[in-house]
């Protein structure tokens, strides 16, 4: 059983900086591949950034260059720095922990607004 709480959302003007954090409880965070999955009002939830176990990363192309996800195994935490945000990306941000052996977890969201 794995616990997910994410924290840093909030409302940010076009062009600023987000850094967002998921911190997990439970045993095993490490062999986890963690996410970090948005959805927009109206809208399915969508990928935004994952990061493996081994550290390999994939990006939506939405959000290549200006998003940069990373994990820390000792603290159980994995981040999303967002840079040069832009209105589309206001959504209910979402974190998830998956494994084949263990199953899939998701956090409650924390939600970003990007406007002026």
């Amino acid at each position: 059983q794995v616990q997910l709480v994410e924290s840093g959302g909030g409302l940010v003007q076009p062009g600023g900086s987000l850094r967002l954090s998921c911190a997990a409880s439970g045993n095993f965070f490490s062999i986890y591949t963690m996410g970090w999955y948005r959805q927009a009002p109206g809208k399915q939830r969508e990928l935004a950034a994952t990061i493996t176990n081994s550290g390999n990363i994939d990006y939506a192309d939405s959000v290549k260059g200006r998003f940069s996800v990373s994990r820390d195994n000792a603290e159980n935490t994995v981040y999303l720095q967002m840079n040069s945000l832009k209105p589309e990306d206001t959504a209910v941000y979402y974190c998830n922990a998956k494994s084949p052996y263990r199953g899939s977890y998701w956090g409650q969201g924390t939600q970003v607004t990007v406007s002026s």
